[in-house]
């Protein structure tokens, strides 16, 4: 394969696709550390995706793991996607759901859901190793209030494109002509490239926002190199290839701009202020239904 893709006349790189490129900044979630991305002071959503971080890798010791506790969510859906390590999902719809590399679980918050997510105590015993990416999908106006649900999508159910020195994973939305079984709300692109050295990758052009996350490896895009946690945004439109200076895993980030505004406050986002107060009163004064199986614990509203 390394050697086809040395020779491959397709790859053409040019200086006209990049809008911007946003550093990925530490945040220390009590003991665990994420690279943050999204939102940035420079730009707040890509297409849906207003929350983007980057988890690990950390090793766990014997009897460590991660403890996030349980803690609410409106007007948006969450993607959890594992590259190695495993934990369990609770929600206060009453799913429990181990979460291992390569599955997907995609919860819809809607008007209001509640969930932890916790190393089990079987793989906390033997310890391990955690990496992965979580990210936030902000709904459409009209979707905001929906029923909340949640999907877990196993590795074997995702699909999968291959291109000369790629492997594409397509979570959730469309790209490369296949569909994620996520229960999107709106264009959406979201897919994990597994790039060879010297590999070259034509971004889809399909959605109107994009992005390129560099989980780790080094590529190069639009005459630049970008190495482990940059995410390069595209400009609409532009054709746009990335080319793997090393073996790279990177993330392909996306879809349509939503209409309106999203204000966030700590783990809640919606089109409208008052319902973020709500919400806040709402967690503050129990409101919020409990997750079954993990009632005691939960996280304080930021005062």
């Amino acid at each position: 394969m390394s050697r086809y893709l040395d020779k491959d006349p397709e790859c053409k790189g040019g200086d006209g696709g990049l809008d911007l490129v946003i550093e990925a900044r530490p945040r220390d979630l009590g003991g665990f550390t994420v690279r943050r991305l999204l939102p940035s002071p420079m730009r707040r959503l890509v297409g849906p995706f207003i929350f983007f971080d980057h988890m690990g890798p950390v090793d766990f010791s014997s009897g460590e793991g991660l403890g996030v506790r349980p803690h609410p969510h409106i007007a948006l859906a969450t993607i959890t996607y594992l590259l190695e390590g495993e934990f369990v999902h609770r929600d206060s719809l009453g799913s429990e759901q181990p979460i291992r590399p390569g599955d997907v679980n995609w919860m819809v918050a809607g008007r209001g859901v509640v969930h932890s997510e916790r190393t089990s105590p079987e793989v906390r015993a033997r310890g391990g190793r955690m990496h992965g990416i979580q990210t936030w999908v902000a709904l459409p106006q009209e979707d905001e209030e929906i029923e909340p649900r949640f999907e877990h999508h196993p590795r074997s159910t995702i699909p999968v494109v291959t291109r000369p020195g790629a492997e594409i994973h397509v979570i959730a939305g469309t790209a490369y002509g296949a569909k994620a079984p996520t229960g999107i709300l709106s264009p959406t692109l979201y897919a994990h490239a597994r790039l060879e050295a010297g590999a070259c990758l034509p971004v889809d052009e399909e959605h109107e926002e994009r992005a390129v996350y560099v989980i780790d490896g080094r590529i190069e895009c639009s005459g630049k190199a970008f190495a482990e946690g940059s995410m390069i945004v595209l400009r609409p439109g532009a054709p746009v290839e990335i080319r793997a200076t090393e073996r790279a895993n990177v993330m392909l980030v996306g879809g349509a701009r939503l209409e309106g505004e999203r204000h966030i406050f700590w783990n809640f986002i919606s089109s409208s202020k008052e319902r973020i107060e709500r919400a806040k009163a709402d967690w503050r004064e129990g409101r919020f239904a409990k997750v079954p199986g993990d009632e005691v614990e939960f996280i304080p509203l930021p005062e």
